[in-house]
This record gives structure tokens, C-alpha cells and sequence, in this order.
């Protein structure tokens, strides 16, 4: 059976969010479901591109509750405190699309528990992408022995898949050692395949990181720049080498000015800030 939606999904799963976007817009559609399919990749690939206004302006409240709730992921990132407050309230039931979108915000608040809370509802155990987010919320918490436990379930699935390889990447970076190297060749293969991406190269630098390859690492972070000059994981990761490299500190003020302006909601981000006041705290004692 052919599947219609292979090109959409499988390039918001890579980070190509542009070409995510061309894709929904001429594939043909035969079913309300793959209708729906295509939306909620396509919306999530706007929000991902900093383009929530289109989302905002297209659905409205009185559309299904998917789309409801990728409205409420792009008013997150203008509203955060309204928004994580009025998810206790959403009835969720089963619906994978909503709570999948839900433990998303969770995981934007680097709240992995309730993440897991919501994607424990979703009637559908075997879904991929459910069982993809349940391993980033594992390895959040550490628990690599349980994020394996879910990785094997994927792969009974369908060891293949696009998003299964990039789980088990992110699977084997947490348990290290000689798993990264693995890790950075089932990036590469991604890369060759498909073509590269911000989010591929990203994920490179990061095992180039763990291995203390740094200056390997960095030329690829420009790399991501090049494609994608203000993403956050790419400015992260250059921001780290900086001092890695003992480059001048006005290299790595540079990154860290870009990231508090224009990411001052990203995990790190607010992570970092964090540390900078309680420091600011404990030498005015």
C-alpha cells in the first residue's frame, strides 16, 4: 500500500520543515484521516519554523479537537503560562494527535512526568511517534533501561522507519561509549539518504561533543547555521565549543546574546539564566 504521506512526515521527522511544508501542500489526499495526517504535520512544521501566526489564523476554536490542539501548541510559545495551566483541563481521552501535542508542551517546560502522563492515554501503545516521545521523556529522566524497553517496541514495528533510527540514535548517545560512534553513523546515514539538516548535523556535533572531537563538531554546527542561522541547538552547541576551543569570550557572549533575544523560552535558555542569577545571588552573600 502506497503511503501518500511518507515525504511529509518523514521530513518534519528530519528537521526539513520547509520542504515538510512543500509536500503537504500538493499531496493528494483521499480520507478525513489522511487529511487530518497531513495538517498536523504540516501545522507542526510552521510552529517549528517560528510561523505560528499561520496556525493562529487558519484554525479557529470551532475546528476538530487535533486541530484545536495545534492551536494551542503555537499560543504556547506566545502565552506559556496560559496555556500549561489550561491543560489540566483538556479532555483528552484517547486521541493520540492531542495528547501528543500536550506531552509536547510538557517537554517544551522540561516537565517529562506529566509528558508521560498525558502520552500514557493515547489508546494506541504502538503508534511510533508515542512511543519516540516516550524515549525522549526517558532519557530526560535518566532511565535508559526503560527508553530501551520502548525503543524494542518501535522495532517490532518497523525497525526501519525513519523515526525508529533516529530514536535509536538518541538512545545510544545516552548509553555512551562506543554507542555514540553508532549513534553518529545512523545520523550520517540519514544524511546520505535524505539529505543533510539542521537537526542532523545538530545531533553529529553532539556525538562529535561526547567524544571531545570538538573542532570536527564545530564545522558542522556552522554548517546547521549556514542552513538555519538562528537555530537554538546549533547556537547551544557552538556557545559550549567556544569554550571547549578557548575561543575569546566575546565568541561565546555573542552566541549566548543571540540565544537569550531570540530563544528566551528554550529549556537551555532559561536553564542557563537561572544559573546566572543564583550565582548573582550567592556573591551578594
Amino acid at each position: 500500500m502506497v503511503d501518500s504521506l511518507f515525504d511529509v512526515r518523514n521530513n518534519y521527522y528530519l528537521g526539513a520543515y520547509q520542504q515538510c511544508i512543500n509536500e503537504a501542500q500538493i499531496v493528494k489526499c483521499k480520507t478525513d484521516e489522511e487529511r487530518l495526517k497531513k495538517d498536523y504535520f504540516l501545522y507542526r512544521a510552521y510552529i517549528a519554523l517560528k510561523k505560528s501566526s499561520i496556525p493562529l489564523s487558519e484554525i479557529n476554536s470551532n475546528s476538530g479537537p487535533e486541530l484545536v490542539a495545534l492551536r494551542r501548541l503555537a499560543e504556547y510559545f506566545n502565552n506559556v503560562e496560559k496555556v500549561t495551566s489550561e491543560l489540566e483541563q483538556v479532555d483528552s481521552e484517547g486521541n493520540e494527535y492531542v495528547n501528543l501535542i500536550n506531552a509536547t508542551i510538557f517537554l517544551q517546560e522540561d516537565d517529562a512526568e506529566n509528558a508521560l502522563r498525558f502520552l500514557s492515554r493515547i489508546s494506541d501503545q504502538t503508534s511510533l511517534e508515542c512511543l519516540s516521545m516516550k524515549i525522549q521523556c526517558l532519557l530526560k529522566l535518566w532511565r535508559i533501561d526503560l527508553a530501551l524497553a520502548e525503543l524494542k517496541k518501535m522495532q517490532e514495528v518497523d525497525e526501519d522507519a525513519t523515526i525508529v533510527q533516529l530514536a535509536t540514535a538518541w538512545v545510544y548517545m545516552a548509553m555512551g561509549k562506543d554507542k555514540i560512534k553508532d549513534a553518529f553513523y545512523i545520523f550520517q546515514e540519514m544524511v546520505d539518504k535524505y539529505g543533510a539538516t539542521p537537526t542532523l548535523l545538530v545531533s553529529q556535533s553532539s556525538c562529535l561533543i561526547q567524544q571531545q572531537k570538538y573542532e570536527d563538531a564545530e564545522k558542522l554546527l556552522m554548517d546547521a547555521q549556514q542552513r538555519d542561522p538562528n537555530n537554538p541547538e546549533a547556537l547551544i552547541g557552538l556557545f559550549v565549543i567556544a569554550h571547549f576551543l578557548g575561543k575569546p569570550i566575546e565568541v561565546s557572549n555573542r552566541y549566548m546574546n543571540q540565544l537569550k533575544q531570540d530563544h528566551p523560552t528554550h529549556i537551555w535558555t532559561k536553564d542557563f539564566i537561572g544559573k546566572e542569577q543564583e550565582f548573582d545571588r550567592l556573591v551578594l552573600t
